[in-house]
């Protein structure tokens, strides 16, 4: 072909490549497609030129660059991978987020939004040329392993990731299950980097699971936010309801290590819970990328307390149903801040099969924060700590009851009103009140050791309906072992719950509370504030 007539096509080519990266679209998702085709593009392109003066130097530049590397490259180049990796390079160097992607690429993006791929089963970004970990998805080859939030994956089978998109690396690590692949990883607190060994698996993504804390105190656990997340909710609550044989008395809602996902799903969620009001707002620069997702009337739970658990793999979408919930005081937010993703992906299809995931706009809470590299501030702070059964220590290995002679309790003194009574309202306040909390002289460790001897047996009775209920649940092993026993977070949500369900009660009943009920609502204060200042 001519030089003249090669380098007029080129320049082209580069403006319509130049002006993509302009294009807004009203189809809004956190990695999830949307819809476009080149002709929309280019229209789009042309109006756009009509308002913006050409940078013809550059594109200049462009040309003659790309006439150098096809000259003088030491091996032979097509004009097609040449244009690929301009695309690739204009795109990703915008943010983490935003790419082109080539047509095996983005069929790998629809798999993966759909719930269901080969991999090891890990969330990732970019990070100063490194592969850093968002989160690991529940049951997979990269939990199991031990893989955690934080972590940078340096080396795939033994090759340098330095160097590689965050697209192809990507691809290194997904394949036929079955199949081996070794990371190499560097982690805070470890001298030397981690290698490990793993086996790939067909990734199925259960969103969502649940079963039952103790009598009519639910959890639910969302990995990512896919198409069927919303459905999955749905049976969530039905099922506990149904184990809870009625309304339940609150909801512990696990988001920790939830990387996100498909922005609609997080609406769906948030509006299961949020009656009225914004659950998120969108804006861009371009005017059709500014929307408000607002609540339809209604409340799944008819005010039932919720705890929501959050950490640093809590993120993107994740984020928008925690910032909803605690801005709407629907929920408290409990954990550690959270990763801080407050943008929004589009993901715009090409006729050739390719596609453009490009950032097109911030999301903010209803209140108008935007969490952009921030993150969502918990409003109890928690320690990532492990728990172990509490041992005995101290006390008289008896108590009163088991005195000879001992008065028997006779009940409320006659005439006395029903704040009373208001310890014997609820099985799992009375089994908290009754089982020997006067053992421990220490009274940070009865509050522990009591709520642990009332959980143990609410989850205890409560592991072969979850079992029973087929939610796939790898939380709650067949061990019989309840997750109260080994997940901190969990267990003092657990607590939190029933401390609002208590309060609630009293304030529909118009009661004030007993004193030694105030006294404990302030030793298990004084128990978080001790927590978190150990962790911090």
């Amino acid at each position: 072909m001519d030089p003249k007539l090669r380098g007029a096509s080129l320049i082209v080519l580069g403006v319509i490549v130049g002006t993509v990266i302009t294009i807004g679209e009203n189809s809004f998702a956190d990695s999830a497609p949307g819809a476009a085709d080149v002709q929309s593009l280019q229209k789009a392109s042309d109006a756009s030129q009509a308002n913006q003066k050409l940078p013809l130097s550059e594109l200049r530049k462009f040309v003659a660059i790309m006439h150098q590397v096809k000259q003088g490259y030491v091996e032979k180049v097509s004009d097609k991978t040449l244009l690929d990796n301009a695309l690739h390079g204009m795109v990703d160097r915008l943010d983490p987020h935003s790419a082109y992607l080539d047509p095996d690429q983005y069929k790998q993006l629809t798999v993966s939004t759909s719930g269901q791929f080969g991999g090891i089963g890990v969330k990732v970004q970019m990070e100063n040329g490194y592969l850093q970990v968002i989160s690991p998805i529940d049951d997979t080859p990269a939990s199991r392993a031990g893989i955690q939030p934080g972590d940078m994956i340096i080396r795939i089978d033994d090759k340098p990731v330095k160097g590689m998109s965050m697209i192809d690396s990507v691809h290194a690590m997904r394949g036929k299950p079955g199949s081996k692949i070794s990371l190499t990883i560097l982690r805070d607190g470890h001298d030397k980097p981690i290698h490990l060994h793993l086996q790939r698996a067909d990734i199925q993504v259960a969103s969502v699971k649940s079963h039952m804390l103790a009598p009519g105190y639910g959890y639910i656990r969302i990995s990512q936010f896919t198409d069927g997340t919303a459905k999955g909710m749905n049976k969530a609550l039905a099922h506990l309801k149904k184990q809870a044989d009625g309304p339940l008395k609150g909801v512990v809602l696990d988001l920790r290590n939830n990387p996100g996902g498909v922005l609609n799903a997080a609406v769906d969620v948030s509006n299961d819970f949020v009656g009225s009001g914004t659950i998120v707002s969108i804006q861009g620069r371009a005017a059709d990328t500014e929307h408000k997702f607002k609540a339809t009337a209604g409340d799944k739970l008819n005010g039932a307390p919720m705890v929501v658990l959050v950490n640093q793999g809590t993120a993107s979408a994740a984020e928008i149903v925690s910032g909803a919930l605690q801005d709407d005081h629907r929920a408290v937010i409990m954990g550690t801040q959270t990763f801080g993703k407050g943008s929004v992906q589009t993901v715009l299809p090409l006729n050739d099969g390719s596609a453009l995931k490009l950032t097109t706009a911030r999301y903010y809470t209803p209140s108008g924060r935007s969490i952009q590299a921030e993150g969502i501030t918990p409003d109890i702070k928690l320690a990532p700590v492990k728990i172990t059964p509490a041992q005995a220590s101290g006390g008289f290995g008896y108590t009163e009851a088991d005195l000879p002679g001992a008065l028997k309790n006779t009940g409320a003194e006659a005439g006395a009103g029903p704040a009373a009574n208001n310890a014997n309202n609820d099985a799992d306040n009375s089994s908290d009140t009754g089982k020997g909390k006067g053992n421990d002289s220490k009274p940070e460790s009865q509050s522990d050791t009591g709520a642990k001897s009332s959980d143990t047996g609410g989850d205890a009775a409560s592991t072969h309906a979850a079992d029973s209920g087929n939610h796939g649940n790898a939380d709650q092993p067949h061990s019989g072992k309840p997750l109260v026993e080994k997940d901190y977070g969990v267990y003092e949500a657990l607590n939190l719950l029933k401390g609002l369900n208590t309060l609630n009660q009293n304030q529909t009943r118009g009661a004030k509370p007993s004193r030694p009920m105030a006294g404990q609502a302030h030793n298990s204060a004084q128990h978080d504030g001790k927590a978190t200042a150990a962790g911090s």
